[in-house]
């Protein structure tokens, strides 16, 4: 079976399209299918993608080679906020089975299946139109391999433990500012600081840490696990890691780094599993981030806030997927 995610992913746009295609591969593989991964990215992402099949170029300038590539293929899957309407269109007409990966309704889709697998996707209205299938809602929430099985999560007393992760790059350079809060404010809890490989500010982050301050530098996959499960409460971005922090059940305060985060944002909120500190530029920051961590004190809210996370997240979204775009195209 010829199967090719199509996706992008760099230090200036970020990693959590490749992120969470990952997972889609690796659920091909657990069923014997090798895919080949087709990425517009730099250096940087290829790192990401150690042990797996992928061929790596600017597919939007170079689509003639793409489509000649993928040309009759089973199922072509495209994770892009990049692409427009003729470029799906085109893959629409050559391959059997296409598929979108959507967040937020981003275009009227060409026939094919649209999954869009986030927890407020049930909210927005999916037109209806001959030949396109909409895979909707949480349940469809596709999530790396190591985040498939997880063991339960303890709720400490107290918070001893605070993770903060923006993503690979940071591109908003929000993890010093955090970390300054988080010395100033609470100089007894250890910091889990999360830098990736895409960071620009390492040297100005080091500078801020206090004795209470661990960098974990690059993790892959299996080392963000276990920094979640040790974590009694996390800082993140709003982006694909909100999904993985509600899988293991950590209380997370969430803050938009890009206009692509808002709706997904908002939603978490309504589910009570994140506390909203805003918009990374907004002026009360610091005020809204104390006063989320001073929420999170109560040992309460945070088990609540981990059996929403965990209730509302289960591991199963990328078995599922790939299980039913197997059979259909069989």
């Amino acid at each position: 079976m010829k199967v090719f995610i199509i996706t992008e992913g760099s230090k200036k746009i970020g990693f959590g399209h490749i992120t969470r295609c990952t997972s889609l591969y690796e659920a091909f593989e657990e069923k014997g299918i090798l895919p080949t991964f087709i990425i517009n990215s730099d250096e940087i992402a290829k790192d990401l993608l150690k042990g797996k099949n992928y061929k790596t170029f600017d597919w939007l300038k170079e689509q003639e080679g793409l489509l000649n590539l993928i040309n009759s293929a089973d199922i072509a899957i495209i994770d892009s906020y990049l692409a427009d309407y003729k470029f799906y269109k085109k893959v629409s007409e050559i391959v059997k089975i296409p598929v979108y990966i959507d967040d937020n309704k981003r275009m009227d889709y060409p026939k094919g299946i649209v999954v869009n697998a986030s927890v407020y996707a049930k909210e927005l209205e999916c037109p209806k139109k001959e030949g396109v299938i909409y895979l909707v809602g949480n349940k469809y929430i596709f999530l790396r391999k190591e985040f498939w099985d997880v063991p339960e999560k303890g709720i400490k007393e107290n918070i001893e433990n605070i993770m903060v992760t923006f993503g690979g790059n940071d591109p908003r350079k929000m993890t010093p500012k955090v970390l300054k809060i988080l010395v100033d404010n609470y100089p007894n809890s250890s910091k889990k600081i999360v830098v990736g490989e895409g960071f620009q500010n390492t040297k100005e982050l080091e500078k801020l840490e206090d004795h209470k301050t661990e960098f974990i530098y690059y993790p892959d996959a299996r080392d963000m696990k276990q920094l979640m499960l040790e974590s009694d409460i996390a800082i993140s971005a709003s982006g694909q890691t909100l999904f993985e922090l509600a899988r293991i059940g950590v209380p997370t305060i969430a803050i938009a780094v890009a206009e692509n985060q808002l709706s997904n944002v908002k939603r978490w909120k309504k589910t009570g599993f994140i506390k909203y500190a805003g918009w990374w530029q907004d002026s009360n920051m610091d005020k809204n981030i104390i006063s989320c961590i001073n929420d999170f004190m109560d040992f309460a809210r945070r088990k609540k806030s981990c059996k929403i996370g965990r209730e509302l997240v289960d591991g199963s979204g990328s078995k599922l997927i790939v299980e039913l775009l197997v059979k259909k195209a069989s």
